[in-house]
């Protein structure tokens, strides 16, 4: 899989240790020592959930945890970790993350019509 966000050298990753985890059913690539978001951030990922009202597209913003809109949800059945921010969750092999308010993907939302609506609101 081609990084095209990743820096050839340096930072505290571990080139040499790849790890594979799985976003959306789909698969990625990163390092020992990436977090979620910074491994999604070198694969090219900008969309990674969307807002809860309007259902519009939400990306990384920040690095730590002020980071308010990467929520994903980790795993599944009994050992699901529900709203965890990829900018905390230090990756590891076969991590399975899925984003959250969107149906039926985070790319094609059919919710997202609720925002036309927005401007009818009263004030």
């Amino acid at each position: 899989m081609n990084q095209v966000n990743r820096i050839g050298r340096g930072g505290r990753i571990e080139r040499d240790k790849p790890i594979n985890f799985v976003l959306n059913g789909r698969q990625y690539r990163g390092y020992r020592g990436d977090t979620l978001a910074s491994a999604l951030l070198a694969n090219g990922g900008s969309v990674v959930g969307r807002s809860w009202k309007y259902h519009r597209p939400r990306g990384i913003v920040s690095c730590g945890v002020e980071e308010p809109n990467a929520i994903l949800q980790l795993e599944h059945g009994a050992h699901t970790i529900p709203n965890a921010r990829a900018t905390e969750v230090e990756l590891y092999e076969g991590l399975d993350a899925r984003s959250v308010n969107c149906w039926p993907s985070v790319d094609v939302d059919l919710m997202s019509v609720t925002g036309m609506f927005s401007r009818l609101r009263r004030h």
